[in-house]
């Protein structure tokens, strides 16, 4: 399995940062400054946006959670993995990030996906 990059616990630590306050340190310790995030409902550009979609997620669901649900696949200091969001006990949504680490092991990009890749149709 590889080994997970700090900059990504870092990054899902802010996701799941209770205390609004604290959530720049994980961000700061994770991100490049003009980091880009792009999931069906967001597209972000800079720290400072990133942090208010985190925010956002933190006010909507108080009791969300944010986990890693795989392992990772790594091409080209880029991390494929699988997650869940739950808010408490109940499971909302899961997806697949694939998230860029720049040459000092900051993230410089991440493109989710929410849900199951749909299956192949018959044609």
């Amino acid at each position: 399995m590889t080994k997970i990059p700090a900059a990504l616990d870092h990054m899902l630590a802010a996701w799941n940062e209770r205390d609004l306050e604290k959530i720049r340190g994980h961000l700061d310790k994770a991100l490049a400054a003009d980091v880009i995030f792009a999931d069906p409902d967001n597209f972000t550009r800079g720290i400072d946006e990133f942090e208010k979609m985190v925010r956002v997620f933190r006010e909507r669901l108080p009791e969300g959670r944010a986990e890693r649900t795989s392992g990772f696949n790594l091409q080209n200091r880029r991390y494929r993995y699988e997650w869940l969001v739950s808010s408490g006990e109940t499971p909302l949504i899961p997806g697949m990030d694939v998230a860029e680490l720049d040459e000092n092991g900051r993230v410089i990009r991440v493109d989710g996906f929410f849900g199951p890749v749909p299956p192949l149709s018959a044609g």
